[in-house]
């Protein structure tokens, strides 16, 4: 399987995890090819930093074939250089990150004229590659709704309106800018950007889209449970649209599943860090898909074959875990993190009645 959206921390967060960690537990869930986001400590935004990233992993050996995206900025040069490093790179470094929102990092972009400038640049510069986005509107958010004590509140403070305006401005600003690369909208969370990812569509944009497996399989219902800690950005959404996005899924209206991997210490969440571990509940994600009857053929690309075509990664088998150890793989993966947001749901689970067995082995 491919995971195209990680957070592997490590550097100035190796509390929270090592990049050794990381692609060890990423490998025992099944992937075989994971894209590093640029948020690090120090960020992925240069040429020497990057570099460095790559070497490191190398040295590690490990069994998982890494990636990783590069970040921009609000620096014209910058924008260039990494622009040009993505090209040269290609495909160790597979694209370029725009936060057109701050999420963990503080990288965002938020500005519409700012993001209008980087899709300009980006043209200039003869880029056509895929730029991933991150996209929450901050003039839609309501940080003063936030209870420290009830991390469902955050659902309130990034509403759904904020992903949705926010997909808008870049589809928008992109066109405006003359930009001919793919958009890529990462960790979608509503109907409402889906539909707006499916307009662009017709109109013969470049553009594609994912889920995360706690957007398909969780809601702000869980978000109450504070030993959980299911606070992320964007964050969960009420029980109705996770249902909605789940049979979209399934209907092969969303391009792949990538688990916005992103590690904390308890005491970091405690703080109010977003994200949470995600290779575990991938696994879940692709279990619940099985359960509803999903095409093989489909679940296939979900898991990694439109990624592996979209960047050219011939190298790289896609492959699921035979559906029986799908649970005890999960659930042992999960013990390797200080919590598991998935908690709640393993327990939904294990009252189910057990599925069709011709996806058993």
């Amino acid at each position: 399987m491919i995971d195209p959206h990680v957070h592997l921390r490590d550097w100035a967060q190796r509390e929270k995890e090592t990049l050794a960690h990381g692609l060890a537990v990423a490998q025992a869930c099944g992937i075989t090819a994971l894209f590093d986001m640029p948020n690090t400590n120090p960020p992925l935004t240069d040429r020497a930093t990057i570099e460095r990233r790559l070497m490191e992993v190398a040295a590690l050996k490990a069994g998982v074939s890494y990636h990783l995206w590069a970040g921009v900025t609000s620096k014209r040069n910058q924008v260039a250089e990494v622009a040009a490093l993505a090209m040269d790179l290609y495909p160790a470094v597979v694209g370029l990150k725009l936060f057109a929102g701050h999420s963990t990092g503080n990288m965002g972009l938020t500005e519409e004229e700012g993001q209008l400038q980087v899709y300009r640049w980006l043209a200039e510069a003869g880029y056509d590659g895929v730029v991933a986005l991150h996209c929450e509107k901050e003039q839609f958010m309501h940080p003063e709704l936030n209870d420290p004590n009830d991390f469902s509140s955050h659902s309130r403070v990034r509403p759904p309106e904020a992903e949705v305006a926010s997909v808008a401005d870049q589809i928008r600003l992109s066109r405006q800018a003359g930009f001919e690369g793919h958009l890529h909208i990462c960790h979608l969370s509503t109907m409402g950007a889906l539909e707006q990812v499916e307009q662009a569509r017709r109109e013969g944009r470049r553009i594609s889209c994912a889920v995360t497996p706690h957007h398909l399989l969780l809601s702000e219902e869980d978000a109450k449970r504070r030993s959980l800690w299911a606070k992320m950005n964007p964050p969960l959404r009420s029980q109705e649209e996770r249902s909605a996005l789940f049979t979209a899924t399934l209907d092969a209206r969303v391009d792949w599943i990538e688990t916005d991997h992103a590690p904390h210490t308890l005491t970091d969440k405690e703080g109010g860090a977003s994200g949470i571990p995600g290779f575990s509940g991938l696994l879940l994600a692709i279990k619940a898909l099985i359960d509803a009857g999903i095409d093989e053929t489909l679940l296939s690309e979900l898991a990694g074959g439109r990624v592996k075509r979209l960047f050219a990664l011939e190298q790289v088998k896609v492959t699921i875990p035979p559906y029986d150890a799908l649970c005890a793989i999960s659930d042992r993966m999960a013990r390797q993190y200080p919590y598991d947001s998935f908690a709640g749901l393993r327990a939904r689970s294990s009252r189910s009645l057990p599925p069709s067995p011709r996806w058993s082995e």
